[in-house]
């Protein structure tokens, strides 16, 4: 999802790396959730997410589609996000209790937040949003630990070449016809997502997958 906002109102004026600290642990605001609630559709999914979920919940896309995730169009491609519920518009991975039922193996955004990504030719760096979470001294943590994920090497690579591959996808669409953006779309959409993956090989599968696609598509 492309933003157009002007980095210097909504951080700290600075960029980070993966081995930087920065202030924003909140683990000890115990049941806050307050940025588990409210926010539309914004917390898109990435593949990487969607194989968490179903590895872990032992479940498959579709049965996600059926509670706790939806489809939306972004930018001219249909993607996954995580569905809203209630009165208070709330994730449907939250606890009445207001804790995440699903923390150890929840989506790349929610791992990230408060923090941001900036990308550029080659890559990315982070930034903190200074105005999105409410908790008030927060202490400072290395980001590849708030993260939580191992091998951030890979995952940052990840990361980066799925998003360069959407916007190639994104590109694609301008020069195509109805019925051809349909298929593009769609097929995205198989690939990428209603397609199991093992539960041990993510990215070498994914890596298939996008040589496969971008072979197909002329990319």
């Amino acid at each position: 999802m492309k933003r157009d906002i002007d980095i210097n109102e909504i951080s700290d004026g600075k960029f980070y790396t993966a081995n930087d600290m920065v202030k924003t642990d909140c683990h000890d605001c115990i049941g806050c959730s307050d940025c588990c609630r409210g926010m539309g559709s914004s917390i898109l999914l990435d593949p990487m997410d969607i194989w968490r979920l179903t590895s872990n919940l032992k479940t498959d896309f579709n049965s996600l589609l059926e509670r706790y995730v939806e489809l939306g169009m972004v930018d001219g491609l249909i993607l996954p996000n995580l569905k809203l519920a209630g009165d208070k518009e709330s994730c449907s991975f939250l606890s009445k209790e207001g804790r995440c039922s699903i923390h150890t193996f929840r989506p790349g955004i929610c791992r990230l937040f408060p923090l941001g990504r900036v990308y550029e030719e080659n890559g990315f760096r982070y930034f903190l949003q200074i105005q999105e979470c409410a908790k008030k001294d927060k202490t400072k943590i290395k980001i590849k630990k708030w993260l939580g994920i191992n091998d951030i090497k890979s995952y940052e690579k990840f990361i980066w070449d799925w998003h360069s591959f959407i916007n190639q996808c994104e590109d694609a669409l301008v020069e195509l016809e109805d019925e051809q953006r349909k298929v593009l779309t769609l097929y995205l959409l198989k690939t990428f997502y209603q397609t199991n993956y093992s539960e041990s090989n993510f990215y070498e599968e994914f890596y298939g997958r996008l040589e496969k696609t971008k072979e197909m598509f002329g990319f």
